[in-house]
């Protein structure tokens, strides 16, 4: 997959373009890229997915605080090179691009600049000012420069049309398996590895403290995790745990991310970790001693263990 930051200067054969944010790379965004790709091969062409940094709302919504999102764009980028795309183009997304009008962004973008003969719309594609501009308006007005258009069917399951939002919503829930599901693989986070009060091992579970690399990456619902952790290039087994340790810590204001790795003990301060979410364990527990969480912890671990072999 070749990536373009910004539309100057390409060079694409006959390309088929869809476009979106493409947040989590899910099993609706597999469908149309999946789409995406037998086009362009049909038409011996090549196929383009333009997407759009900073995440739109980033510049959009007054309230930028609360924002949380699947995948930061290095993750989307790992993401979308598994599917086979040939371009990723990748536009800045700014005061000038969101005031656009939609046949505009046609005009000047997608024939000017790329030279689209085919675009590939989602089934809730809506793009333009305000995002005002529907599918039929989007038709109407790439059909007048001799773009052919398709829409995509959304794939739908028993909890409904697969979605960001939809799988954004499973995990603030603590339903991992099936945010997982609908994602068509498991959940992932990239961290850092920080100094932490090693509490853990005071009780024989010593935990890493992890940061996100991506400030605005969603994490899941507080509580006990059955986890996989690539370090160094390394697979590892361990339990991680999303709260604010209520039994030892008395600041509610203080949310970690801890992960105790099975078997291991290498000094990793500072290291890069990839944590994938595989099963989770149990919502976090305020427990009257220390004595009882860490029995709690080795049943944890069992637990862990059994699930991570399945």
């Amino acid at each position: 997959m070749i990536i373009h930051e910004g539309y100057e200067n390409l060079n694409i054969f006959n390309p088929v373009v869809t476009l979106g944010i493409f947040d989590g790379v899910h099993l609706g965004h597999k469908a149309l890229i999946a789409r995406l790709i037998t086009t362009s091969k049909n038409v011996s062409g090549e196929s383009v997915i333009i997407t759009f940094y900073p995440h739109p709302q980033l510049v959009l919504s007054e309230k930028k605080t609360n924002l949380a999102f699947l995948t930061s764009l290095e993750e989307k980028i790992s993401l979308l090179e598994k599917e086979g795309v040939d371009h990723l183009i990748i536009i800045p997304f700014d005061n000038v691009l969101r005031n656009k009008e939609a046949c505009q962004f046609i005009e000047e973008v997608l024939v000017s600049k790329i030279g689209t003969k085919c675009l590939i719309a989602g089934f809730n594609h809506h793009f333009g000012r305000k995002g005002e501009s529907d599918f039929e308006t989007i038709r109407r007005c790439a059909e007048s420069f001799e773009i052919v258009v398709e829409q995509v069917k959304a794939l739908e399951t028993d909890k409904g049309i697969v979605s960001s939002s939809l799988i954004r919503e499973a995990l603030l829930k603590g339903e991992l398996e099936e945010a997982n599901r609908l994602l068509g693989y498991d959940y992932f986070m990239n961290g850092t590895i920080v100094e932490g009060r090693q509490l853990g091992r005071e009780i024989g579970y010593p935990t890493a403290n992890i940061d996100s690399d991506y400030k605005n990456k969603l994490i899941p619902k507080d509580g006990v995790y059955a986890v996989e952790l690539i370090i160094d290039g390394s697979k590892h087994k361990g339990m991680l745990s999303i709260g604010w340790n209520p039994t030892v810590n008395n600041d509610p204001g203080n949310r970690t991310i801890e992960v105790n790795i099975f078997d291991f003990e290498k000094d990793i301060y500072k290291s890069k970790i990839c944590v994938v979410f595989r099963r989770r364990l149990r919502d976090e527990i305020k427990f009257k001693s220390i004595t009882l969480l860490a029995e709690q912890l080795k049943l944890d671990k069992k637990m862990a263990l059994r699930l991570l072999k399945e």
